[in-house]
């Protein structure tokens, strides 16, 4: 179960990190032009194009964005260095807010993880 939990987690934040940057993964047009932001096309037939589950998508990844953004400081800012590892493939950047020692970096990560889980279990993500 743990290590189940891990892989959505994992996955879950390589998604995000690409959400964030404002990654889409659809087909098709975007869904407003330069001068008409507020308006918005009919989804009613629109899923064959992938307008239906990248709104899922988007409801998940802003409730995982608020669950990340609420945790504590050095907390939130390993899981920000851990979500961009994870989306690299490698753990090459590293906040000066967080320890060098790789120990200490290493318990942050775990703590860090641990009380993010919790956070999306109790919100239904996980």
């Amino acid at each position: 179960m743990l290590d189940e939990q891990n892989a959505i987690l994992d996955d879950l934040l390589c998604k995000w990190h690409q959400w964030q940057q404002g990654a889409r993964v659809a087909r098709g047009f975007n869904q407003s032009a330069v001068g008409m932001e507020g308006y918005r096309t009919s989804r009613q037939y629109d899923d064959a194009n992938g307008a239906l589950d990248a709104h899922v998508d988007d409801v998940i990844m802003k409730a995982v964005d608020h669950e990340v953004n609420e945790l504590d400081d050095p907390h939130r800012t390993a899981i920000y260095c851990l979500a961009r590892a994870l989306t690299l493939g490698v753990m090459v950047f590293r906040s000066p807010r967080l320890p060098l020692d790789a120990a200490q970096f290493d318990e942050i990560i775990a703590l860090a993880r641990r009380a993010l889980v919790a956070r999306l279990v109790r919100a239904g993500i996980i």
